[in-house]
């Protein structure tokens, strides 16, 4: 059994934990009110986006999502959250470089022994969804069930949706698809690219994810027969009708959208499996981006 698929099993249990310290480091994470910025590279960048949206549609601030190479630094932010499993991630560690004494910051790891630790002003650190794979699994969902409890939106039903995810078959016919477009709205847009990313990671996968709604405004017209479209949480009114007359397929359920990531990273180690692929190591990928000469070196 690979690294990715033990740790992608292991995600039920990584959530509860999540939610203890979230009770456990509710002081360190923003506070209701506060203007926020969330942070991160590849995975945690998604997270970052589905984070920040369930935050500010919550009534909780005003939230903004960037990768962190992109962060603008001329706004102003009460404090600026960032994601890194690794915690030597160049363009993060540059970044809280940058705000120190100007912003405060709080980092999300997995690993206590790295640089992050006082780059940040304060740390949350997940070491229990640390990772052997390259590819990211449980650290990515654990950081945003930890933020979800922290927003009061996480609940026991979640985790027992992770646990039908990982026990129930995957729909037919999906490991024959040639290509995957991944849908969602409001917070699940960022679920929605992280599960593109994983397949192309995992599987190298011909994958796309885009906003439910502007799927019809020209990207649909990839659909056709052996391809998928995906949807994280209820679709808008006539789009499955829309997909399955191009003869794709819709793919759709009733899971709790973070616990539907559960099964599409499954897919995306049954997809390299059957192309004969290493799913702990992607091509061409390292599991942190250390850039030469840079200031996280």
């Amino acid at each position: 059994m690979s690294h990715v698929e033990t740790e992608t099993a292991s995600q039920p249990e990584c959530w509860r934990r999540a939610e203890e310290v979230a009770a456990d480091r509710a002081a360190v994470l923003p506070a209701t009110g506060e203007r926020v910025a969330v942070v991160g590279c590849g995975t945690s960048y998604y997270m970052a986006q589905a984070y920040a949206s369930l935050r500010e549609d919550s009534g909780q601030g005003e939230s903004d999502a960037f990768a962190a190479s992109e962060f603008p630094l001329g706004r102003s932010y009460d404090r600026v959250v960032a994601l890194t499993r690794s915690g030597t991630t160049t363009e993060v560690l540059d970044l809280l470089t940058r705000l120190r004494g100007t912003t405060r910051t709080v980092a999300v790891t997995a690993d206590p022994r790295t640089a992050v630790m006082t780059a940040a002003d304060e740390v949350v650190v997940l070491d229990f969804a640390d990772e052997r794979s390259v590819v990211q699994t449980r650290f990515a969902t654990t950081a945003l069930t930890l933020f979800r409890a922290h927003l009061g939106l996480h609940t026991e039903d979640v985790v027992r949706d992770a646990e039908a995810a990982l026990a129930d078959p995957l729909p037919e016919g999906l490991l024959e698809c040639s290509q995957f477009s991944f849908l969602g709205q409001g917070w699940t847009v960022g679920l929605a690219n992280e599960a593109a990313l994983k397949m192309k990671e995992a599987s190298l996968s011909w994958t796309e994810s885009y906003p439910a709604m502007e799927y019809r405004h020209g990207p649909i017209s990839i659909a056709t027969a052996g391809t998928a479209t995906w949807m994280f949480g209820p679709a808008p009114e006539g789009l499955a009708e829309q997909v399955r007359a191009t003869g794709a397929r819709w793919v759709e359920s009733g899971l709790d959208p973070l616990a539907e990531l559960v099964r599409v990273q499954r897919l995306a180690v049954a997809r390299a499996a059957a192309r004969g692929l290493d799913p702990d190591l992607p091509r061409h990928l390292t599991r942190s981006v250390v850039l030469d000469g840079a200031a996280a070196g």
